[in-house]
């Protein structure tokens, strides 16, 4: 909170000291001819931000044109009014607004949680005077007024960005206001998610690992083919990204750009990373086609990939997990190929088809009594739980319950509620034995034969 208050401050004070300078000279190192070299390699810095966000409503109308939509140009000091009636937040809400956590800063931007008067939580995001970027600036140019209007292009960029590009993983822009006398400069109004973390994806179920994958080569497969184009995410890290209510969302596209590299031959469509190179070909127009899905979908498979998708999948999962490690890994197939095998998985998961090969004869080894549940259980533990202090595991049906079962030597028992995950697959609780049972309409106890006699029914 005090953090919050310190940014808000400084965002204050900063205003305050542009208000005052409006009648004078731009630049604080200008001379009375205003042709200082600091200042005119700043301009020239300034205008370049400027002609990139030209160039984004540019190709934005040209690709909507020549689809057949009708263009929707947007001024960038106007381009709120292309956000959703229903959630869009001005400058008037804005000012009204009560910041009530700080969630975290960067290069460029600091990002508060901040509570509307309904009750709903948003991501503030503004600029972070404090940050490198403003530092780095000041340092080269000693002019506070010029330095915040250009660490702002990157959030202005970002805002024309999330009006451009929206999917469901993608981070929904609710609003922004630009006037510094309200709120200290550009303030983007952004849907709260929480930032990823990877050791906690890592010690999950397999199921939502799959689902931060799925939702990032849905991505990917919307940004290659997306309304300003070919889309790449130069900085692609799992810092980029935010959790919302299980989603997979992306949350900063200051570093994306709309832009195939332009080629004379096939060596400057060059893909360098750390543990691999690869080279396309250079197309008869002289541009690096293919460059930018290509450059994002080997990043997802090195950093969410590899860690997230093969470790503690379902057995009879892996052939098609192996497959998709394989033709990422070496980049043999398109955004469209790699998304066509996700779904493939996600039916074959979904569906249970992967359990065909077992009969129902396998449960025989159960006695089912419906409508009730267990209580007084003795739980023991088991990997990537839903319950980390019991073993909770989703399964399409009671034949894959009794299979999980059956390979836990300390399992005497399960039970099935109407609980279900994000594919629509049952809860199964694991327990190596209970006490007593107690009627419940919506759920059902699987008790090994074998051990039944041990429970006090």
């Amino acid at each position: 909170m005090l953090k919050s208050i310190q940014l808000k401050q400084e965002n204050e004070r900063i205003a305050q000291k542009n208000n005052k300078r409006e009648n004078k000279p731009f630049g604080d190192a200008a001379g009375p001819d205003g042709l200082t070299p600091e200042r005119d390699r700043l301009l020239q810095q300034l205008k370049e931000r400027q002609q990139e966000l030209e160039l984004l409503d540019i190709t934005f109308d040209n690709i909507q044109s020549s689809e057949g939509f009708k263009s929707l140009h947007l001024s960038t000091n106007h381009s709120v009014n292309y956000i959703n009636a229903k959630t869009d937040i001005g400058c008037e809400e804005l000012s009204g607004m009560k910041a009530v956590d700080f969630l975290g800063s960067g290069y460029t931007k600091t990002v508060l949680k901040a509570e509307l008067p309904q009750g709903l939580f948003v991501a503030l995001k503004s600029v972070n005077h404090q940050g490198t970027d403003m530092r780095l600036c000041m340092d080269e140019f000693q002019d506070s007024q010029g330095c915040h209007e250009l660490v702002s292009f990157k959030l202005r960029k970002e805002i024309v960005l999330l009006q451009r590009l929206q999917h469901p993983n993608i981070v929904e822009l609710k609003g922004q206001c630009q006037d510094s006398a309200l709120v200290g400069g550009i303030t983007a109004v952004l849907e709260q998610g929480m930032p990823l973390q990877m050791i906690q994806l890592l010690q999950s179920p397999w199921e939502e690992r799959f689902r931060v994958c799925l939702g990032l080569v849905r991505l990917l497969q919307y940004l290659t083919h997306s309304p300003l184009g070919s889309v790449a995410l130069l900085d692609f890290q799992p810092r980029q990204f935010v959790m919302v209510s299980g989603e997979l969302k992306l949350t900063d596209l200051d570093d994306a750009s709309i832009q195939e590299p332009a080629c004379q031959e096939d060596s400057d469509c060059l893909l360098q990373f750390p543990l691999r190179n690869f080279t396309l070909r250079c197309s008869p127009s002289r541009i690096c086609e293919g460059l930018n899905e290509m450059r994002n979908l080997y990043n997802a498979y090195r950093y969410f990939l590899t860690y997230l998708l093969p470790h503690q999948s379902p057995p009879l999962l892996k052939p098609l997990i192996h497959q998709i490690m394989n033709s990422t890994g070496d980049l043999k197939q398109s955004i469209n190929e790699t998304l066509a095998a996700f779904e493939e998985v996600l039916h074959t998961y979904k569906s249970g088809l992967h359990l065909e090969n077992f009969p129902p004869s396998i449960t025989r080894d159960y006695a089912v009594l419906k409508g009730v549940r267990s209580v007084g259980n003795m739980e023991y533990r088991c990997r990537l739980s839903y319950n980390q202090q019991g073993c909770v595991l989703s399964v399409h049906s009671a034949r894959e319950a009794v299979l999980i079962c059956n390979s836990h030597p300390q399992c005497t028992s399960f039970s099935l509620s109407s609980e279900r995950t994000w594919t629509g697959r049952l809860l199964a609780s694991f327990r190596s034995g209970f006490s007593h049972l107690v009627p419940d309409v919506n759920s059902a106890v699987y008790m090994r034969r074998v051990k039944a006699s041990g429970a006090v029914l």
